[in-house]
Formats: structure tokens, sequence, C-alpha cells
């Protein structure tokens, strides 16, 4: 690596970490002032909240790293322009083109990095967060009736309010059958306060409940403090799976998502866009650098100040027609894959017409 290059990385790298830093902590505090009284009602403790943070921003980074890559471009090629030193480079024999490949080659790293950040290491910090949201802050609960609901076996349906998996109990559960020959009638149900499973006799146990028996001669019940649930037909990680929310299942477990959904009959549209969409998201740095790049290169007289609104608008554009083309994609209006990659494709095309206008 040249000199040149390695003083260009070395710029470009310095002012990503300081706009992560910056606008991680921005958004951290932002989100802070929205959640503070959620966390005053439940009563919770500065550790539960530092560590609420703790494992919420590697998911807030994710976001910012496309924003932070636009703007240590902006800056770095910004700045230089500004002190004249991309007119010595260029007068020294330098291309614009050569200038832009330390930054570019250093964009790629981090879209690379950014595939099993994105894929892998946030979704297994969202786990811990939105467990947090569930059991301490009560939230993604539907406390009326059942975040779960499935069948189990030809006549049996499961209704589970929240599965705790680092306890291994079901809260506010209720399973259900029904008679061989009619579906339509319930035979037997168990409404259960907690449900724990037993890994020594491989049987689900039900605490706190009320077992009741219908039949011809009417209803019979009885209240209990254990019970065993036999013959019930799922395990503990499935209920855990069967629960998982889309923000955090890794790469793997979605594409398992999908397969389950297409072998079940069902529509995995929202999963598939998911999907393609992180792999997508993870190539946005090298998209707004490109595009962004020739735009601040060029010395100007407004400074940094215009060059600055510039890149600001080119980041929210971005963020923004994502989402719309993603709710048109959703709603079957788009292929899944063009859904995915339709902005980045966008981008590209007016990456080309900026590169093509750059003066060398």
């Amino acid at each position: 690596m040249k000199i040149l290059d390695r003083y260009i990385v070395k710029q470009y790298l310095w002012t990503i970490l300081f706009s992560l830093v910056a606008f991680t902590a921005l958004f951290t505090v932002v989100d802070l002032m929205e959640k503070l009284d959620d966390f005053i009602d439940r009563d919770a403790p500065a550790t539960l909240v530092a560590k609420y943070y703790l494992v919420f921003i590697p998911d807030i980074l994710k976001l910012m790293t496309p924003v932070a890559a636009l703007f240590g471009s902006l800056f770095t090629a910004g700045k230089m322009g500004n002190q004249m030193e991309i007119t010595a480079i260029k007068a020294g024999g330098v291309s614009f083109y050569r200038f832009m490949v330390p930054i570019v080659a250093v964009s790629t790293l981090i879209s690379a990095f950014s595939i099993y950040f994105g894929g892998y290491f946030v979704p297994d910090m969202n786990k811990h967060k939105l467990h947090i949201e569930r059991v301490n802050l009560k939230k993604h609960l539907n406390v009326a009736g059942a975040n779960l609901f499935f069948q189990d076996g030809d006549r049996r349906l499961v209704r589970v309010g929240y599965y705790n998996p680092n306890t291994g109990e079901a809260v506010r559960a209720s399973v259900q059958e029904f008679a061989d020959d009619d579906l339509t009638v319930m035979t037997v149900r168990h409404d259960l306060q907690r449900m724990r499973y037993d890994s020594a006799s491989g049987e689900w146990i039900g605490v706190n409940g009320v077992w009741r028996k219908f039949d011809e001669r009417g209803e019979e019940y009885r209240l209990f403090v254990n019970d065993t649930l036999r013959q019930l037909g799922f395990m503990p990680d499935e209920l855990a799976t069967k629960q998982q929310r889309v923000e955090e299942m890794t790469l793997d477990e979605l594409s398992e998502r999908i397969e389950s959904r297409r072998r079940a009959g069902h529509d995995p549209t929202r999963l598939v866009i998911e999907y393609h969409a992180r792999f997508a998201f993870a190539f946005t740095p090298i998209v707004v650098v490109l595009f962004g790049l020739p735009l601040s290169a060029n010395r100007r007289k407004s400074g940094l100040a215009l060059q600055f609104g510039i890149n600001t608008l080119i980041a929210f554009l971005y963020l923004g027609m994502m989402q719309i083309i993603q709710a048109f994609g959703k709603n079957g209006s788009l292929d899944p894959l063009l859904t995915a990659w339709l902005v980045n494709i966008i981008f590209l095309v007016g990456a080309a017409v900026n590169l093509a206008r750059v003066r060398n």
C-alpha cells in the first residue's frame, strides 16, 4: 500500500469511527428519552437500563454504518478538496478514480463484515433486547390472548402467552383436545398459569391450572398445582423458535423459517424480502460511497456545509426509498429479490452517472 493510500484510509477510518460514535450516542439518547417512562413505570434498575442499551447498540451500529460510511467519504474527500490536496494529487498524475480506490476498498471490507454482523451478531443481541422488553417492560405481549397459537398433532391446539427460554417455562398456556370423529367438539382442556418441561421424564408439567373434560354427561373439572400433560409433541426449542420475531432471527434461522412456511403452504414473501434485504443493506456502504463521493470531491465555494447537507439528504433519501419499496414488495406488488435490491440498483445507476461526470 502506498503512502497516499495509507493516508486516505487513515482519514476515512477515523471519520467513520467518529461518525459511528456520534450517531450512536445521539440515537441512544433520543431512544432513552422515548423509553424513559417505560423504565420508570416498571421500576427498572439502572443496571437493567445499561444492559438493555448494551445489547441494543449493535442494532444501532448496523443502521448507522451506511450513514457513517457516507459521511466518512464526505469529510475525507471534501476536506482534502478544500485544502487543495486533491488538486495536488491530480497534478501528480493520480486520477480521481485512483484516489477513490482505497475508500471503495475499505467500504467493501465494511460491507463484507456487515453480512456477518447484521445477519448473525445483531439478531443474537436482539434476542436479549426483546427478552428484556417482554419480561421486564411487558412489551410485545398479547395480555388478553396468546402470542403463540399452533396445532400439535391431529386434534390438539396449543396457546401460549409467552415462553421464557431462560427459565424453560411457558406462561398463560392452554391445551385443547378435540374428538377424533368431530374436530369441532372439544373433549379436554387445560388452562395453566405456567407450563414447564421436565427433561427427566420428557413431559410437560402444568403448574397452577384447571383441567376440564367434556362429554355427554356434562363437564367435569378439577384444580391442580402440578399435573403431567401427556403426549404433547413439541419441545421447548420449538416454542422458542415459533416465538421469534424477524429481527431476532439469524440468516440461517430465516432460511429455515422460509422453508417451513413454504412446506406448510403459507406465503413467505415478507420473510424472503427480509432475507435478501439483509444482504442488500450490507452492501449499502459501497453504494452510497460510490454515489456520494464524486459529489463531495469537487471543491466548492460553499465548503463542507452544503456538502454535509447534500450527503445527509442522500443518506435519508436512500433509507426512505428502501422503506417505501419494501412496503410495496410486502404487499406482493414486486418480486421479493427485486424489492430487496431495487434501491441499490437505482443508486448504482446514479453512481455511474456521477462517476462519468467527474473530471480527472
